[in-house]
């Protein structure tokens, strides 16, 4: 079976998750007080802004929030929509209330990435 034709007006031909799918992503890097997973007080500051984050996303309808990870120092916040720009664009104010530096986000757009210092 041979796949569908991209030129075709009105056909959509599904892109595999790894030849470049066009979703894009915010990925947030927050270093902590210690080499662990941080204070207790860091990691109810990080749940908080990512609450907020989460609906600041779904109200925008520009992606969503899909989770965080601890250790090591740092936290790291994930995001994932179809314009990285308008993305970080609603979640940068929240972002940059938070008091942990350094910090920056990565904006993945496709097949490349930015990084931008907070």
């Amino acid at each position: 079976m041979s796949e569908p034709d991209e030129s075709v007006s009105g056909v959509e031909t599904p892109i595999a998750p790894d030849s470049g799918d066009e979703e894009h992503a915010v990925i947030a890097h927050f270093w902590l007080a210690d080499d662990g997973f941080g204070a207790a007080d860091q990691r109810a500051l990080i749940y908080e802004a990512e609450r907020a984050i989460a609906a600041a996303t779904e109200e925008a309808d520009v992606g969503e929030v899909d989770g965080n990870e601890f250790g090591g120092g740092k936290a790291v916040l994930y995001a994932y929509g179809l314009d990285a720009d308008a993305l970080f664009k609603v979640m940068e104010p929240a972002l940059r209330s938070l008091p942990f530096r350094p910090a920056y986000v990565v904006l993945r757009r496709g097949d490349h990435e930015s990084r931008v210092d907070l």
